[in-house]
Parts: C-alpha cells; structure tokens; sequence
C-alpha cells in the first residue's frame, strides 16, 4: 500500500515539479532581457502605448513560438526525469545539469528561431533559466525521485 501511495505522489509531483520549474526558467529569462525590452519600449514613445495591446494580441502568438522552443527544451528534460524517477537518481547537481544540458540543446536545435530574434544569439541566459529550472525542479520533486524508497533510506524516518 506504502509503494502504492508514494507512485500517485508521483503523478502529483513530476507535473508539479516541471510546471514550476518552466515558470521559474521563463521568469529568468524575462528578468535577464529586462534591458533590451526597456530598449525597445523606449526607441519609440509610442511603443509604450501599445505595450498593452500588444501583450493581450501578441500574448498568444508569443506563447505558440515559446512552446514550441520549449518542446526542444523539454523533451531531453523530460528524459532525464524519467531517467530519475526509474533509478531514484535524487542529486540536485543531477537535476541542475539536466536543466541547463536541455536548455542548451534547445539553443542548439532551434537555429532558425534564434536568428530573428537577437537577443537569443547566445545561450548563456538560457542554460543559467535551464540550471535554475533544474534546482526549482529538484526542490519541488527531484529531492523525492522514485517511488521506491533505496536501501539506505528505508532505516530512517523520512515522510517519502
């Protein structure tokens, strides 16, 4: 019943854990290119008239253009979760490398959306949000990997 209980913890956990690990790596990012947005709104004065219209029209399409570039980021992610969950891998350096690993494939893969965007010519900031998304992650379920407690952890007295 234990071994029951902890893999629907699981099922809560990973999706949880990936959830805010992606928020946690988008937040990055945007507080890394503060600067350039600024740039941006202050070239024309207009721009800072249209911000809003622009965020409620353009939300969308930015949305489906990061998705996309996310879902090269996030299946070799998703791999090395999987390759946690299996083995009870529960290392944060684990984790952390996997997130900034992912990100920098998904830099490597993506070449035609970096070139008309700039500001995404280097993958520095996005391997430093794929290393934060790697410890986010391992701070909300990677810390509890597996839903089999090993050996050396069966003598002690922890909740999961």
């Amino acid at each position: 019943m234990d071994i029951l209980i902890r893999l629907l913890l699981r099922f809560i956990l990973v999706p949880l854990g990936a959830a805010v690990a992606l928020t946690a790596a988008a937040l990055l990012v945007v507080i890394a290119h503060r600067n350039a947005l600024q740039t941006l709104l202050n070239a024309d004065p207009r721009a800072q008239q249209d911000y809003f219209i622009a965020l409620v029209f353009g939300g969308p399409l930015l949305a489906l253009l990061l998705s996309i570039w996310a879902f090269y980021m996030f299946v070799p992610a998703l791999i090395g979760v999987l390759l946690s969950e299996t083995f009870a891998i529960r290392s944060w350096i684990f984790h952390a490398a996997n997130g900034g690993l992912s990100a920098w494939l998904g830099w490597a893969l993506t070449q035609d959306i970096r070139d008309e965007y700039p500001f995404l010519a280097e993958p520095i900031v996005l391997v430093a949000a794929g290393l934060a998304a790697g410890l986010v992650y391992w701070i909300v379920a990677g810390w509890t990997a597996g839903f089999w407690k090993p050996a050396r952890l069966r003598s002690r007295s922890v909740p999961f």
